[in-house]
């Protein structure tokens, strides 16, 4: 069955070919194929197509062939979809350009190239399948070889070669320039700073961060050694403070030290640079990876700074290569007419200046971070030192964020999961919410969980357990742990009487409870002291008086003299 227009789509399509809109622009407006738009495209001059269309009057045959004559559907094409012997004036638009304000493709201006003129080439009525064959890579000669052998095709390979050379054939549509209001982008880049040169006479060649606002032009620069992300932050945070506010939105690379993978798309933009545009209230936005031309400015910059700055310099230090290039910003490179505003750098800094944002008081906080593998213990390394999370996470990858004081455990949705004091290599910080229950003993439960736990079992259980973690001490809370054990094999009553008579002997040993079980011993009886009887001595007997009356008598007995 045909597919089928309506008339609404006619009009559409007749309506935007007049305002020069290409036939891929309106392949893309529509939603509808570049085959179908151009058929109609053709019947626009009176063709079957737009006559059968309005006989028709709801809709039109979608499939309906196209007369011989000028632009058939399966002419060549340039790069912006019109046919190849379209008129110059024709717009298109740039896919990889990027959106205005308004967030819609602008279209620009494109020549395109005129058809050959001559006879038909013989490769035209397999237009549709050496299209197919292109887009999956293959070559011309494999494209003749197949169709000599499925489509008994007669012409030559030179035919072919031809045929698919002008298929090839583009017309590159002309860049677009963007200009950004006051305070609204800034476009940052890496390139090579000049060599440094140590003690020892080596010279070492570092990295010259460079932001320039893409309103007035206004830039800083500011070497490295490396470009890692604290580097990077370092740079960016130190321009912020030198522009004396924060542009709207960051244009950057895709550099490694900002982004984890490049994606013109979705790139996955560093955590950290997220938290760092969160804290100063900007946004980063990566480029198309391998396409600077949508930073066009920043490269510029980039080649201004290391041509008129740095080109045949050598410093002593790092320290030194960055006074100077603060020093050449202010005097050089701020007071030159730029070459594509026609205005003083300065001059429009002091217009935009007030349209960047506030800085915020404080400086945003530095950290590591990184991903961690949770290891079957339940913690986590850093900087060696062992950290818990949560123990449905054992075997996973987290991220981690730490400084000198804290460490903070993520999952991938950047929820926190721990926050533990920094720990000195070897030691471990476990939370006791992370220990699953089954792997929390009874020792570590507590005396006085133990003790609530035992004085269910009886009276005298509980009052031999209180008297035991009294003498004992400390070593108790295991004997308490056994007491437990013992109450899961023998009767409660049993148990509490053996407590009862170790209690009267004051025996605090876990083996003479057992034994107190085996035997089923009777309780001591306790015996009162008597104050008086027959054959005990009054107390005064013994008193001094008596014990010298003693000694007299005894003298007098034996001198009766």
């Amino acid at each position: 069955m045909a597919n089928r227009l309506t008339m609404a789509d006619v009009h559409a399509i007749q309506r935007l070919h007049e305002s020069d809109y290409s036939g891929r622009e309106i392949a893309a407006l529509l939603h509808i194929d570049r085959s179908t738009v151009a058929k109609y495209i053709v019947a626009d001059a009176g063709g079957p197509a737009a006559s059968a269309g309005a006989a028709e009057g709801t809709g039109c045959d979608a499939t309906r062939p196209p007369p011989d004559g000028r632009n058939p559907p399966n002419a060549p094409t340039g790069s912006e979809g019109l046919p190849a012997d379209a008129p110059s004036g024709s717009r298109a638009v740039d896919p990889n350009a990027p959106s205005g304000s308004d967030g819609v493709r602008q279209p620009v201006a494109s020549s395109v190239r005129h058809a050959t003129s001559g006879p038909a080439s013989s490769c035209e009525e397999h237009r549709e399948l050496i299209e197919r064959k292109l887009d999956q890579g293959l070559s011309a000669q494999r494209i003749h070889q197949d169709l000599v052998e499925d489509e008994e095709f007669l012409g030559s390979y030179y035919s072919v070669r031809r045929f698919v050379a002008r298929m090839r054939e583009r017309a590159d549509p002309p860049m677009r320039r963007l200009e950004s209001l006051p305070g609204e982008e800034a476009q940052v880049d890496f390139g090579t700073g000049a060599p440094v040169k140590d003690a020892a006479g080596k010279k070492r060649r570092p990295w010259a961060f460079r932001i320039v606002l893409s309103f007035s032009r206004k830039a800083y620069s500011e070497v490295v050694w490396r470009q890692t992300t604290e580097a990077f932050l370092g740079a960016l945070e130190n321009a912020f403070r030198h522009f004396g506010g924060v542009p709207r939105r960051l244009v950057i690379d895709n550099l490694k030290a900002a982004v984890a993978k490049a994606d013109w798309y979705d790139p996955e933009v560093h955590p950290k640079l997220q938290s760092f545009a969160a804290h100063y209230g900007t946004v980063f936005l990566p480029t198309k990876p391998y396409t600077p031309r949508h930073k066009g400015k920043i490269e510029s910059s980039v080649k201004y700074v290391k041509n008129n700055a740095l080109k045949a310099r050598v410093f002593e230090s790092l320290d030194a290569q960055n006074a100077f290039l603060l020093s050449w910003e202010d005097s050089v490179a701020d007071t030159r007419i730029h070459g594509t505003t026609k205005r003083q750098v300065a001059a429009q800094f002091e217009v935009e200046r007030s349209s960047l944002l506030p800085l915020p008081v404080d400086r945003f906080p530095f950290f590591h971070e990184g991903r961690r593998s949770v290891h079957g213990d339940g913690h986590v390394e850093v900087d060696k030192a062992y950290y818990s999370a949560p123990p449905e996470h054992v075997g996973r990858r987290l991220w981690v964020r730490w400084d000198s004081r804290l460490v903070r455990i993520f999952n991938d949705r950047w929820e926190q999961l721990a926050v533990h004091a920094k720990a000195e290599p070897g030691r471990f910080r476990t939370a006791p919410e992370h220990i699953p229950l089954k792997k929390v003993s009874a020792v570590e439960r507590g005396t006085d969980a133990l003790l609530r736990q035992v004085a269910a079992i009886g009276q005298h259980v509980q009052r031999w357990a209180e008297a035991m973690t009294q003498t004992r001490g400390v070593e108790g809370v295991r004997v308490l742990v056994g007491l437990k054990a013992l109450a899961a094999k023998h009767d409660s009553q049993a148990l509490d009487r053996a407590c009862e008579t170790a209690l009267s002997y004051g025996a605090y040993r876990l083996r003479t409870i057992r034994q107190l079980l085996d035997k089923d011993a009777a309780t001591q009886t306790q015996f009162e002291f008597l104050d008086e009887h027959p054959v005990i001595r009054p107390l005064s007997d013994y008193s001094l008086d008596s014990l010298l009356q003693f000694r007299k008598d005894r003298h007098h007995e034996s001198d009766p003299g």
